[in-house]
């Protein structure tokens, strides 16, 4: 099991730590409703180090991206950031990742823990190009600054003015003392923020002063489990559940990072697949009778035919309702559609809604 630089920072502190991605993770520590709305209305802190990070470099990094994602990297300008995914051969995913775009001819990419190995031998599959990449995982921490009052609580540690990042944006740039960071405004819990790179042995420094900075505001490390909530909340897909090795972009939703303006692996069989029109569609969907629906429940209509699946599940912290995100037949995928989750052998009612769930 591998610590991420701050793992004792976290134990210190009382978190409950499990294995995940093969890290020793905090899970929670207050709690993950609290955890959850400090997020929503104040500040919090993850530690993503798990996170990978590759580097890819020179005259033909552009291109190998181009025919390993499906979204349209040419688009980027230094500065700016891209959401995006690797088709498989099978019309499936390899991952989802974020693109940014460093320099002219450098790009990092930044893709889920537990794919790094699988990821890093799939591009490298594809790189007869000759672009020198460099896995930086190892090396590099990441920490997650979530809230509406992100902007504020750390404005104190950065000459950069962090209300002028836009939404996918970053800066190069000092931040509490080091110099050379990413400061980047994403996230994954849809209540703003910026995400913040730096190397392993200056993060521990990094996490001391961005807690002095946010006493005022009332910052606290954040778990891994209100992360899971807080995306679910915005109907963002997490890998391995709501989208994996066997799910399309175009089923997943995920048509809008799908552009086929340009050649990639496989987009010649999505294509024919957006013409001919998806079977099934991931879709949000709350519960209206009690339950509470996990990932892999079946998902039956009034007769008890199995028409899905869920792929993710959680009692709404910020809704007080119960949420979920499953695939479904390709009648049952419009909104106020009438669909039942199979819960311990009972179908309890749920119907389909548009996402995000938490609307600010």
């Amino acid at each position: 099991m591998k610590n991420t630089a701050l793992s004792h920072i976290h134990e210190s502190l009382g978190a409950k730590m499990v294995p995940f991605a093969g890290f020793n993770m905090p899970v929670q520590y207050e709690g993950i409703n609290v955890e959850h709305e400090i997020v929503r209305t104040g500040v919090g802190v993850f530690d993503v180090s798990h996170m990978g990070e590759f580097l890819l470099s020179g005259e033909n990094a552009l291109a190998l991206i181009q025919k390993v994602s499906s979204n349209d990297a040419s688009t980027l300008e230094v500065g700016k950031a891209q959401y995006s995914c690797m088709p498989n051969s099978d019309g499936g995913i390899v991952d989802d990742l974020i693109i940014y775009k460093i320099k002219e001819e450098q790009y990092l990419l930044v893709v889920n823990a537990s794919n790094i190995e699988k990821d890093w031998n799939w591009i490298s599959s594809h790189n007869d190009l000759g672009v020198d990449m460099k896995d930086l995982s190892e090396d590099y921490s990441l920490l997650a600054i979530q809230g509406p009052k992100a902007v504020e609580a750390m404005q104190s540690l950065t000459s950069v003015d962090l209300s002028q990042i836009k939404y996918y944006h970053f800066e190069v740039s000092d931040f509490a003392g080091i110099e050379n960071v990413i400061i980047s405004a994403t996230g994954y819990t849809g209540s703003g923020g910026f995400e913040i790179y730096c190397k392993n042995s200056e993060v521990e420094q990094i996490w001391t002063k961005v807690f002095e900075a946010g006493a005022a505001f009332g910052i606290k490390p954040i778990g891994l489990a209100a992360r899971d909530t807080l995306r679910l909340e915005m109907g963002f897909c997490l890998y391995g559940n709501d989208i994996n090795d066997t799910t399309s972009p175009l089923e997943a939703g995920l048509g809008w990072i799908t552009k086929f303006t340009k050649d990639f692996v496989n987009s010649e069989n999505l294509k024919a697949q957006k013409e001919a029109g998806v079977t099934r569609k991931l879709v949000g969907f709350e519960m209206v009778d009690r339950g509470i629906p996990r990932h892999d429940y079946e998902i039956v209509d009034a007769d008890g035919n199995i028409i899905g699946i869920v792929t993710s599940g959680t009692q709404a912290p910020s809704l007080g309702i119960a949420i979920g995100m499953g695939y479904v037949t390709l009648p049952f995928a419009t909104a106020d559609s009438e669909i039942y989750i199979r819960i311990r052998n009972k179908d309890i009612k749920a119907k389909v809604v548009k996402m995000p769930f938490y609307k600010k």
